[in-house]
């Protein structure tokens, strides 16, 4: 059992993708959803990276986050949660950096199937 579930982290690790539009997803029908995506900070899709994160790299603790980026634990500000139902399932982060350190712009967590 302990196999299949690091293979399965493994495999979606390996499969992380960024939701950022780049082109690669003019036609998809979700692209007006993600770019409608807003947190206190601002539009999730303007200037941040969104990732889809493991259910490994993200915890809860009474409504207040911390994600795994770039090998480091972060703090998820209460106003980068957004609270739109979650049209992917799946945990994202939109990512930024101060003196080289991750920030949160928006998560919005995922289903946790």
């Amino acid at each position: 059992m302990k196999r299949i579930v690091w293979s399965l982290a493994l495999i979606m690790l390996a499969t992380s993708a960024p939701a950022r539009d780049d082109g690669r997803y003019a036609n998809s029908p979700l692209k007006e959803w993600f770019e409608s995506l807003s947190s206190d900070f601002g539009p999730c899709c303007s200037d941040a990276d969104g990732y889809f994160v493991a259910d490994i790299d993200w915890e809860s603790d009474h409504g207040h986050y911390r994600v795994r980026i770039d090998g480091e634990w972060v703090m998820v500000p209460d106003g980068a949660v957004v609270t739109r139902p979650n049209k992917t399932g799946r945990t994202m982060v939109w990512k930024y950096y101060i003196d080289g350190h991750p920030r949160v712009r928006c998560f919005m967590r995922g289903t946790m199937i």
